[in-house]
């Protein structure tokens, strides 16, 4: 649309500019001329005598030396006055636009400014020097009103001019361009283009952060921006489209809808959605802070933490926070194709996509679901069912860190179960899909160290409290970032115990994170925990926010768009974190499958009626107020006092319920127990809001967070992960014969911790994604193209020039073989290769044990052979973040088994020739990499057994005990495995039952 000339500013003097102008000149021909004839007559020269004695710099400062050089200091601070009022005069009679700036002069420079502005009203109305307060700052983010700026008004009088309209309010918006070959525009081109700066993309992405774009879906993070979205641009923005400020965003979108562009000369029309336009591109994130000029450096500091380059600290760092706007020198990634190109390089913008025959690097959720008819989690559509289009399992699982540490640890139970009953020549089920890209976020965001800080540190918080006979505060809510965990404790109180300190009035209660690292994790085994009811709200940007829902001492109420996704956070985390004892979570109307990750914690009801008889029941013997906490401080982990029952309902009660529900807080007094309930409850404590754009706000505490969330795509590929460890029967062990060396150039060694064996030494910082490369492509023999590379080893995503960079220093590193060959290189499809003097130490113990079927004769010496590459366990001591790609591949579920099966094999052949010694060494050889396979344990039971050394046995039963009861996925062990003990050593029973 056509937009309105701006109307020019009247010429015009008021009485108070003349006043303010005139008193302006009085004061400047004071400081100019009155302030040095009064510092000349009163304190005299700027250089006095004083001063120039050559004296003065040996011998003893006395009281006028001292006045000497105060009097110097003034002096100097006129002169700096007079040239800032010289600068700005010839800024305001020569029109130069914006003055120089004056060194040193902020603040000086601003009050000449003002001066010299007001005192020049009294000769022209528009030479005004322009201000210059607040060089540095970011543009208003609203509408701009269109004027003509500071400019002298020329031509005709003011007053002869026929009146023109007031200027209208116009804002600005641009729409993303559709790809132009390989190339895909990101925020950051964008805000090059049209704001002259990359680095002022945030500006853009705080603009249109959850608005509708025309596809329906919505701008959540800074690298997800598709061909056809209208974005609201800031005032300063050029190159751009002019729209009405006043104009509903929905008339923006469809006027806008196809709207030509110019791109590189030509003009495209963009209609979203169109079928030759990809629908979604897949969703690789560029490291921001990664630039062409530093590639090589960037690609190691990418490779170091294990992120992309993407920030890992702490607890909160797979997702990209909603309250924290990326920071300035973070470029974002630009939107990429679904398609890869023949040729070995990849020019910016390029695919990131999956090679036929290799591990899927795709997210999962990069293609929306269908939306409208979507159910959502509790089998209801609704405005939650569309919620996570366009969002991979990345921003929500790698986003919950403490969860997700959590629920690792229950998945790993599930396959040690799972691993009870592998049968010989299978490997246990893995996931697929969506499971398996759940998984992978699960590991990448994961923040172990932080949940044990806050599990370790509460028990010794409830430890010490305890000795000192104290009554433990109330703990209303928690914030646990990498440096720090605060706890917001109610009444104040100073006196906090070590290693715990007292902040702002003793209104907070502070553990550093060093602190909570040296904590001895065994001296608190049996430590209770005192606040079971903390779970996360979500994230400030800083770290994880956390409440207790025991402190509402009170129903607590949840409203708003995606309430079945935030009750299904809170529940996942609930039924796994490790800083509780025991509990108990009942789901009301939502989550029947979520008892699949914790039967013992979870489970589930259809309507609030059939659990209320109960929790009134329960009600009038539980303790209250401080017994609740105080009887928990002095119990024991094994049997904690109190044990909690959290009710979360996605069904609104009725008022009866409700009335009902506010009874069984017993009027503000805190109980065992937290009910957070959907919809409108009578006299709720706390009233919980979860906006669309996902954001949690508790009216009581004044929160305001990104939510922690499981939407309904997040949350069936959770319950997919978990369904898989009920599969028992197995998979079959893949057996693809592969040619190996004997006289290798270079050997990969992944039986153990990962090494590379051959090439120079690399610095470590860049040894770590250069190793972790070998190994991948080791473990994949018929190659790997280098986009697909790129997003496995940054599955958070890199910027192509430094994937390129990290692989030209690889392949330099590794060098040639004895023929001259390189020994990594790119075979005519592009994907990159091993040459034939590479070779993995797996694939040669897969050919040792291959080449042991063939040849009975020479099985014991092939196994053998083959059980001695086994150093540890697989890529033993890997860095936290990396390898997180093992979670989609079959490699790890392949070395377990076929590890464990050599051992077993062997341990058969050497009984059966009678060699008992040599028989437990086979087996202790496959338990360095499989020692949670209980078949291996069994086999060594068996021939220790034989060995007919009961002290052996013993040994071998106690350490097999031990392991069982410390194992940090929990346990125990299989029946199978104490029946064999009762049957082999009946008294172990009674030895272990102290420990037990």
């Amino acid at each position: 649309m056509p937009t309105r000339q701006p109307a020019r500013i009247k010429a015009r003097r008021t009485p108070g500019d003349l006043l303010a102008g005139l008193g302006a000149l009085i004061v400047l021909v004071a400081l100019i001329a009155g302030v040095p004839y009064a510092l000349y007559r009163l304190a005299g020269p700027p250089l006095p005598p004083e001063l120039l004695n050559l004296d003065l710099l040996t011998s003893q400062v006395g009281t006028s030396t001292i006045v000497a050089i105060l009097v110097l200091l003034v002096w100097l601070a006129w002169l700096q006055l007079v040239v800032c009022v010289l600068v700005e005069i010839y800024a305001g009679l020569r029109r130069v636009g914006m003055p120089a700036r004056v060194p040193f002069s902020g603040g000086t420079q601003m009050f000449a400014n003002r001066l010299v502005s007001a005192a020049m009203l009294l000769f022209t109305v528009s030479a005004v020097a322009l201000p210059i307060a607040k060089l540095t700052s970011l543009p208003p983010s609203g509408p701009s009103v269109v004027s003509t700026g500071l400019s002298s008004v020329s031509g005709p009088a003011a007053g002869e001019r026929a009146e023109l309209e007031p200027v209208r309010k116009a804002k600005k918006v641009y729409v993303v361009q559709p790809p132009h070959g390989r190339h895909h525009e990101s925020l950051w081109e964008i805000a090059e283009k049209c704001l002259g700066d990359g680095r002022r993309y945030p500006e853009i992405y705080r603009l249109n952060q959850h608005k509708e774009q025309p596809d329906g879906s919505r701008l959540h993070m800074a690298d997800l921006i598709r061909p056809g979205w209208v974005l609201d641009m800031p005032d300063d923005a050029r190159n751009i489209h002019l729209v009405p400020a006043s104009q509903p965003r929905d008339d923006t979108l469809k006027d806008h809808r196809d709207k030509p562009v110019e791109l590189d000369g030509r003009t495209q029309t963009i209609t979203p959605g169109r079928a030759d336009l990809p629908a979604e591109p897949a969703p690789e994130v560029s490291d921001p802070r990664d630039r062409a000029g530093d590639a090589g450096d960037a690609g190691d500091r990418a490779g170091a933490d294990g992120t992309g380059g993407a920030r890992e600290a702490g607890p909160d760092r797979a997702r990209q926070d909603t309250t924290r706007d990326p920071a300035p020198a973070e470029r974002p990634p630009r939107a990429v194709p679904d398609t890869v190109p023949d040729s070995g390089r990849q020019e910016p913008g390029q695919a990131e996509r999956q090679e036929p025959g290799q591990v899927e690097r795709r997210d999962p959720a990069a293609v929306p679901e269908p939306g409208g008819s979507a159910e959502s989690a509790d089998g209801t559509g609704g405005a939650e069912s569309g919620q996570d289009a366009g969002l991979g399992a990345l921003d929500y699982l790698a986003g919950a860190s403490l969860a997700a540490a959590g629920l690792l640890a229950a998945l790993g139970r599930r396959r040690r179960q799972q691993l009870w009953h592998r049968a010989f020549g299978r490997r246990i089920t893995r996931p697929r899909d969506d499971a398996a890209q759940a998984e992978l976020a699960l590991r990448l965001g994961a923040d172990a160290p932080g949940s044990r800080m806050l599990d370790i540190g509460l028990r010794l918080l409830g430890r010490s409290l305890a000795a000192e006979n104290r009554v433990p505060p109330t703990i209303y809510a928690a914030h646990l970032s990498p440096q720090t965990l605060d706890l917001w404790i109610h009444p104040p109180d100073p006196e906090a115990p070590a290693p715990w300190t007292a902040h702002d009035g003793g209104q907070v209660w502070r553990l550093p994170a060093h602190e909570g690292r040296m904590i001895d994790e065994r001296a608190l085994a049996d430590a209770p925990a005192p606040y079971p009811g903390l779970v996360s709200l979500g994230s400030n940007g800083e770290g994880r926010v956390l409440v207790d829902l025991e402190a509402a001492h009170g129903p607590i109420s949840i409203n708003g768009p995606q309430t079945t996704a935030a009750l299904a956070a809170l529940a996942v985390e609930l039924a796994t974190n490790r800083w509780s004892d025991r509990m108990r979570v009942t789901l009301v109307g939502f989550g029947e499958e979520l008892t699949v990750i914790a039967p013992d914690r979870i489970r589930y009801v259809g309507a609030l009626a059939e659990i209320l008889p109960e929790l009134e029941a329960g009600a009038g013997g539980r303790a209250h107020g401080g017994e609740v906490l105080t009887g928990r401080i002095h119990g024991r982990a094994a049997d904690p006092v109190c044990t909690p029952h959290y009710l979360l309902s996605a069904i609104a009660p009725t008022p009866e319920e409700g009335r009902r529900l506010a009874l069984l807080a017993r009027k503000g007094v805190r109980t065992a127990a937290g009910y957070v309930v959907a919809g409108e409850v009578p006299h709720a404590t706390w009233n919980w809001t979860i906006t669309q754009e996902g954001r949690a706000e508790v009216d009581a505490l004044g929160f305001d967070v990104a939510a922690q969330l499981l939407p309904r795509r997040q949350y069936r590929a959770l319950i997919d992960l978990f369904l898989a460890t009920e599969r028992l029967e197995g998979e079959p062990l893949s057996d693809e014969p592969e040619a190996v060396t004997d006289t290798p150039s270079v050997e990969v060694r992944v039986l153990g911790p990962a090494e590379v064996v051959g090439p120079p030494p690399m610095e470590e910082g860049r040894a770590v994604i250069a190793v972790e490369m070998a190994v991948y492509l080791a473990t994949h023999p018929g190659g790997v193209h280098p986009v697909v590379l790129g997003g496995i080893l940054w599955p958070r995503g890199v910027q192509p020039v430094v994937r390129d960079a990290t692989i030209a220093r690889v392949v330099a590193w590794l060098g040639t073989d004895s023929q001259g060959r390189p020994n990594l290189y790119a075979d005519e499809s592009g994907r990159l290769r091993f040459g034939p003097e590479v070779r993995s130490d797996w694939m040669l113990f897969r050919d040792l044990v291959r080449r042991s079927h063939a040849n009975p004769a020479g099985r014991p010496a092939l196994l053998d052979r083959a059980l001695s590459l086994v150093r540890g366990p697989l890529l033993n001591g890997r860095p936290r973040g990396r390898y997180a790609w093992l979670a989609a591949d079959d490699l790890e579920y392949n070395v377990t088994a076929g590890v464990a099966d050599a051992a077993h094999r062997l341990c058969e052949v050497r009984l059966a020739r009678g060699e008992t010694d040599q028989a437990v060494a086979a087996v202790r050889a496959g338990l360095l990499l499989a020692a949670d396979d209980e078949g291996l344990w069994r086999d060594l039971l068996r021939a220790t057994h034989l060995t007919a050394d009961p002290v052996r046995l013993r040994a071998v039963v106690d350490a097999l005990h031990r392991r069982a009861a410390s194992h940090p996925y929990g346990g125990g062990m299989a029946p199978e495995t104490e029946a064999l003990i009762d049957e082999l050593l009946p008294s172990w029973r009674m030895r272990s039952a102290p420990t037990a």
